[in-house]
């Protein structure tokens, strides 16, 4: 594994290192302890909740999003009454779901759901090997490499772990499934950093399985991009065509825009890959020719549409975050963007502000790799 070196890319539009660290500390302070603005609920006194503003629930994306930040700002603390919540009254304790986690819940812990979506799960295991790393592990449910190794020991052996069960992964071409039923993908599901991590960490018998998962899916991302737009669809078929999912008629939506993120990362964390740099360089060239003050769904070959995006702050975080690794010309343009954008104010903060802390964190050269 290559020397990571973490750089503060927003030094190139005047933010230097004692900034950048008072910016994420002062963004972790509000999303998790801001009355007016934070989305961090107190179910019990030992167990916490990341509210999705925009339904007024719990979800495995935002719990295990909310242990990932916690992870990288050593609060264990917060991560423990995190874990404990998503056990609690999330795991699914018996029948085809058995392993998996009710992908949405109450604040009470009431169940909304009984199905998993499997970026919960994903995000689920890579913050219980990193906090592994970081803290050790306890006993129990503490034990956070016991706990990842049984996450991924369903993710991709449910089919014969339960009766009537499906596994996560697509077990011919090793592709992340929207759901365990449906045999198709989400490009921002594939997160192939997260698996070179997995094929060191998880059961000896399945490592190989996501060493070939971590392949296979920059495969796909490339695959799933447009190749003059650079954008992908929230939903799509195996051969990376999107699919329509929900009555939305259109492709390029709230989603998708994590793509830009998850290569970034990849590309800090596991060196560059063939055919990432153009995704994001032909993102940000798009880009470049929209309104950034009105920005929109769009289809991925650039048609504009006129449903008004529902999480803007995301996707100019995202487009932010794609100076990592684009040779656009405007990339600076987009970290100078991404410096004057703050985290979202109102009902629908929760997703926009997850995102914006994650590419916060990835552009101040704060969102670290431990195993």
């Amino acid at each position: 594994m290559k020397d990571i070196k973490y750089i503060n890319y927003l030094n190139e539009v005047g933010v230097d290192d004692a900034t950048a660290g008072r910016m994420v500390r002062e963004a972790f302070e509000t999303i998790f302890f801001d009355e007016n603005e934070g989305f961090c609920h107190h179910t019990d006194e030992d167990a916490w909740c990341m509210v999705d503003t925009g339904n007024i629930d719990a979800r495995t994306e935002g719990m295990s999003y909310g242990m990932m930040m916690c992870v990288q700002m050593d609060r264990q603390d917060i991560f423990d009454r995190l874990w404990t919540f998503s056990d609690r009254y999330m795991h699914q304790k018996e029948g085809k779901y058995a392993g998996y986690f009710a992908w949405s819940v109450g604040l009470d812990g009431s169940h909304n759901a009984e199905g998993p979506a499997p970026d919960g799960e994903e995000y689920f295991a890579m913050a219980l090997f990193m906090a592994a790393a970081r803290w050790g592990d306890r006993e129990g449910l503490y034990d956070y490499t016991a706990r990842a190794r049984d996450i991924l020991r369903h993710c991709v052996h449910q089919h014969e772990l339960t009766e009537g069960g499906e596994p996560m992964w697509e077990p011919a071409n090793k592709y992340i499934r929207f759901v365990p039923e449906m045999k198709i993908s989400d490009p921002s599901y594939h997160l192939p950093h997260f698996y070179e991590v997995f094929a060191l960490k998880a059961d000896e018998e399945d490592r190989a399985f996501w060493a070939e998962a971590a392949k296979a899916s920059r495969e796909y991302l490339i695959k799933s991009a447009h190749p003059v737009t650079g954008l992908s669809s929230e939903y799509a078929d195996y051969d990376g065509k999107p699919v329509l999912l929900f009555g939305k008629p259109w492709e390029y939506y709230s989603d998708a825009y994590r793509v830009l993120i998850n290569i970034a990362l990849d590309d800090i964390w596991f060196g560059s890959h063939e055919g990432m740099a153009e995704i994001a360089t032909h993102a940000q060239d798009f880009f470049r020719d929209q309104d950034m003050n009105y920005l929109m769904a769009y289809q991925i070959d650039g048609t504009v549409t006129d449903e008004p995006s529902m999480h803007p702050i995301a996707l100019k975080s995202a487009l932010g975050a794609a100076s990592v690794l684009s040779k656009s010309d405007h990339r600076v343009v987009f970290l100078q963007q991404f410096v004057t954008t703050r985290l979202r104010q109102g009902k629908r903060r929760y997703y926009d502000n997850c995102l914006y802390f994650f590419c916060l964190m990835l552009l101040t050269g704060n969102y670290r790799l431990y195993i």
